[in-house]
């Protein structure tokens, strides 16, 4: 068979797609170091406005928020998606499966307005007062579904055989499952939560719904200044958030790297 290489073609759609949703990240890198106060004329290179990015409280308060509602949400989606994929992946057949498995996944094909104003419509009847744990729990429904996805197909392509042995010389089902099959999740698990703690940062729509005085995300911080004009310190905080999620995709994919090195160097030959 002759070998097919790269034609004209594919790399100049390969290029054209990767500036399409690259180039607008580059140009919002740059002019965060304008000097100018107009995002759209260059001013020169200053670090300006990330100084005055720490001297805006409210700001600053909207990203803790964000960081909170996404640290805590990710982490109950990830406990919760988890078990989940568990319990359609490796449990036994049930009544009402199936049913169980498409409530999951709703919220996947579901829009989020749907979604914020069922939510929104919940508290409301139960009278609960919207604010950080409202949120928490709007995003907590909303990605719970994506961990359960990836650590479902991550359970599919594991051994079972591995864990059977392991019970076979004398391991308890949860001490086989603590010391074999969660440590060859771990990789799915830590992806599951990384996807969540993306999508609960980056959520307006969900948490716009769900919100209350005092308890604004950053999202929903940003699109209420944009629409009188975009400051400056909005590039700045932009650049930071993406410089944060940036280290932790390469913390990740080293940590990842270094484990299966790991497990390689440690199998028997």
């Amino acid at each position: 068979m002759a070998h097919r290489g790269l034609s004209r073609f594919n790399v100049s759609a390969l290029a054209f797609g990767l500036a399409f949703l690259y180039l607008p990240i580059v140009i919002l890198v740059v002019y965060s170091f304008n000097a100018s106060r107009l995002v759209t004329v260059w001013g020169g290179w200053s670090t300006r406005w990330y100084g005055e990015l720490f001297n805006d409280r409210a700001m600053l308060e909207a990203l803790w928020m964000s960081l909170r509602v996404a640290l805590l949400s990710a982490t109950l989606a990830t406990g919760l998606g988890t078990l989940a994929a568990m319990a359609l992946a490796r449990g036994e057949r049930f009544r009402g499966r199936t049913l169980m498995s498409g409530m999951l996944y709703a919220p996947l094909v579901m829009p989020e307005v749907i979604t914020g104003l069922s939510l929104l419509l919940l508290f409301v009847a139960l009278d609960a007062g919207r604010g950080f744990w409202t949120v928490t729990l709007a995003h907590t429904t909303l990605t719970m579904c994506f961990v359960a996805v990836v650590v479902q197909s991550r359970l599919a392509g594991l051994d079972r055989s591995l864990e059977e042995a392991a019970m076979d010389l004398g391991c308890a089902p949860a001490r086989a499952f603590v010391a074999v099959t969660l440590p060859l999740l771990w990789p799915a698990i830590a992806a599951g939560w990384m996807l969540a703690f993306t999508l609960s940062l980056d959520d307006l729509v969900i948490a716009s719904f769900t919100t209350g005085p005092g308890a604004a995300t950053l999202p929903i911080r940003i699109y209420s200044e944009v629409r009188l004009g975009v400051k400056p310190e909005i590039n700045a905080i932009c650049t930071l958030i993406i410089g944060f999620i940036t280290v932790l995709i390469v913390g990740a994919s080293l940590a990842s790297k270094l484990s299966r090195g790991r497990g390689e160097s440690a199998a028997p030959l």
